[in-house]
C-alpha cells in the first residue's frame, strides 16, 4: 500500500485537493446568511402616511367630544361618569337616525314574494356581498335593493365609514348599478354586465 502511494502521491495530492475545496464550497455556502434587501414601508423618511388610517389620525380624541357632567359638588365616581358618557351617545346615536334619509321602498312591491318585504331582500346577490356583510348591512337598516341603488355619494362615503374591513366595497364592486338591475327585476342585465347570478 505505501508503494502504492509513494507511486502516485501527485494523484492524491490532487484528489485531496479537490475533496477540500468542494467540501469548503457545500459547506461554506451552507452556512452563510442570505444577503438582506430594504424594502421600503411607511415608517421610512418621505414616505407617504398610509391613508386608510388618516381619518382616525385626523378624528378629534374621544375624551375631548364627551363632556360628562360631575355629579353634585365633589368628583363623580367612574360609573357616573360611564353612565353619563354612555346616556350622551345613546342621545347623539338617536339623533343622527332620526336625520337619516333612508330612501322608501316601491309603492307596488312585487306580487311574487309577499316575504321579501318583511324580511328584505337577498343582498347576498350582489356580487362581492358575503353573509357577514348582509348581517352589518341589515345593522345599518339596509335590506333592500331599491335603497342601496338611490344612494348618493354622500350616502355611500357615510355607509362606507361604517363597513370596518369591507371598507371600500361599494364603488369597487359597484353596488349602486347592480342594485338597480336586481331592484328593477332585471336578471337579464345583471347578468349581460356582471355574470351569472
Amino acid at each position: 500500500m505505501i508503494e502504492l502511494i509513494e507511486a502516485n502521491w501527485l494523484a492524491f495530492a490532487l484528489a485531496l485537493l479537490v475533496g477540500l475545496v468542494v467540501a469548503y464550497w457545500v459547506f461554506g455556502r451552507a452556512t452563510s446568511a442570505p444577503k438582506r434587501s430594504h424594502r421600503p414601508d411607511a415608517l421610512d423618511a418621505g414616505v407617504a402616511p398610509a391613508t386608510r388610517n388618516q381619518a382616525l389620525i385626523d378624528a378629534p380624541s374621544a375624551a375631548q367630544t364627551v363632556s360628562v357632567p360631575l355629579a353634585g359638588a365633589g368628583m363623580a365616581g367612574i360609573g357616573e361618569i360611564v353612565a353619563a358618557a354612555a346616556a350622551q351617545e345613546i342621545n347623539n346615536s338617536d339623533a343622527a337616525a332620526a336625520t337619516r334619509e333612508i330612501p322608501d321602498l316601491p309603492p307596488n312591491p312585487p306580487a311574487q314574494a309577499p316575504t321579501r318585504a318583511v324580511a328584505g331582500d337577498d343582498l347576498s346577490r350582489i356580487k362581492g356581498v358575503g353573509p357577514k356583510l348582509v348581517a352589518l348591512l341589515a345593522g345599518l337598516g339596509v335590506t333592500h335593493y331599491v335603497q342601496i341603488a338611490a344612494w348618493s355619494e354622500g350616502d355611500i362615503d357615510r355607509i362606507d365609514g361604517q363597513l370596518g374591513a369591507f371598507a371600500g366595497r361599494i364603488r369597487r364592486d359597484n353596488w349602486i348599478e347592480q342594485c338597480r338591475y336586481l331592484s328593477a327585476g332585471d336578471s337579464a342585465g345583471f347578468e349581460a354586465t356582471f355574470g351569472k347570478l
